[in-house]
């Protein structure tokens, strides 16, 4: 009884350490490094271009990765489109960036 108990402890003790982080992609990867979509229209001509970043790393996230975020950190008040960038190393380290440009 005791090994039986001992072993739950320890499945149950592994599940919670092994949280992993992952961010909103195309595609999965275990590695993925600067991976950039859906749009990526690209700049356009005289628009300006707001960033916004989320990241974390093994079980604990941080950061506003919105597009209003980025739209405010550009000093855009008209959107034209948005773009995202996307790191992923293992689930260990996780990055998501919102780019907007816009007006």
């Amino acid at each position: 009884m005791k090994k039986l108990i001992c072993m739950a402890l320890v499945l149950a003790s592994a599940g919670l350490v092994s949280g992993c982080v992952m961010a909103r992609s195309p595609i999965f990867a275990p590695i993925s490094v600067d991976l950039q979509g859906p749009g990526n229209l690209g700049p356009g001509a005289n628009l300006k271009r707001g960033e916004a970043t989320a990241k974390g790393i093994v079980m604990v996230a941080i950061g506003d990765a919105s597009v209003e975020t980025a739209a405010k950190n550009g000093g855009i008040k008209k959107i034209h489109h948005v773009d995202s960038r996307t790191t992923n190393i293992f689930g260990v380290y996780s990055e998501y960036t919102t780019v907007v440009y816009g007006e």
